[in-house]
């Protein structure tokens, strides 16, 4: 199984490129970045740091979107960060999530999404495109600079039934966010497999799953508090996950109420509501021993990478302890 960290751009430029360093020096293998529009430092740029400080991490947008930038400027982006590491780009992208509300837009129509990501692989290769989605157009662009004919892998970022089987269907890899417990999981897989077969594949594509919250062994409270904002966003944005783990549904209704912001750390006081059980089948949420419990429940049911998404305070310690977990639960793999 690959490892993977994802990141936000909250920390200055020198303590990035320090964190991107020990994130390879930690032996994980690819280093994804949030694009979260006016909530974080711009990923892009940060990218290109990591690019410059690192040299065998693959690099990707954890996720952009259709809407904040056309994808014809995503794909340039995306074509430069890929020359720029030496081919170790991933272009990470899905329908937007809720940061996209401060901004005047709702998630993306799967049908936008996937326009921009066949806009955008015809860009990679050269063509000349000219159509008109619901929320972007193209009138015979194409590349005026080096870079065309070359395919970046493309990334899907799914949670609900139509957009993982959008992501079994078109993506190169699909980023899972369905919490950790295993019936979320395989809910997350049958949707993907299903959207393979409609496109006639002959197995699924790879599919991360984000492991979002915090591991602290002297302080395992302490941790599962970083953790918590996180569970409030799967009643808001992603409810099913919440039916599958039992949460009963007026509990849901009752966070949805309280949570009307925008990213989860905004969360805080609507997952106050949420019962500890929930919290951790949904996130990292304590010590190495429970952290360990879900890689090795994650491993069995088949996934090919995990990628951790520090919370709270202590987020590097977190990504130490959790190299230090998969070292300890699965056997090495190359």
């Amino acid at each position: 199984m690959r490892t993977a960290v994802c990141l936000q751009g909250v920390d200055a430029p020198e303590a990035f490129e320090a964190n991107a360093t020990a994130i390879e020096r930690l032996g994980f293998d690819q280093l994804w970045l949030t694009d979260s529009s006016l909530h974080t430092r711009n990923c892009w740029s940060y990218l290109t740091l990591a690019a410059r400080v690192t040299s065998r991490l693959t690099l990707g947008t954890g996720v952009t979107n259709p809407l904040t930038r056309h994808p014809g400027v995503t794909a340039a982006a995306a074509a430069t960060l890929d020359e720029v590491s030496g081919g170790r780009f991933i272009l990470g992208i899905g329908a937007g999530d809720r940061p996209l509300l401060a901004m005047g837009y709702q998630p993306a129509r799967l049908a936008d999404l996937e326009d921009a990501i066949s806009a955008v692989r015809r860009l990679w290769h050269g063509e000349h495109v000219s159509m008109k989605a619901g929320a972007f157009s193209f009138d015979d662009a194409h590349y005026r600079f080096a870079g065309a004919g070359h395919s970046i892998p493309v990334w899907v970022s799914a949670t609900g039934p139509k957009t993982l089987e959008l992501a079994g269907r078109v993506a190169d890899g699909v980023i899972v966010l369905a919490g950790l417990h295993p019936d979320g999981i395989r809910f997350a897989l049958e949707h993907i497999d299903r959207g393979a077969d409609q496109a006639g594949r002959s197995s699924r594509p790879p599919v991360s799953v984000f492991a979002y919250g915090a591991i602290d062994d002297e302080d395992p409270a302490a941790a599962f508090a970083a953790a918590r904002s996180i569970a409030a966003w799967f009643p808001q944005t992603a409810p099913i996950y919440c039916e599958l783990a039992g949460l009963p549904a007026d509990l849901v209704a009752a966070v949805r109420n309280r949570y009307s912001g925008g990213e989860f750390q905004e969360a805080a006081t609507a997952a106050e509501l949420l019962p500890d059980d929930f919290v951790r089948r949904m996130a990292l949420a304590g010590d190495s021993a429970e952290a360990c419990a879900h890689v090795r429940d994650l491993a069995e049911l088949g996934i090919d990478q995990i990628t951790v998404f520090p919370l709270g305070p202590q987020r590097m310690q977190t990504v130490a302890r959790f190299a230090d977990c998969v070292a300890r639960t699965l056997p090495v793999s190359n």
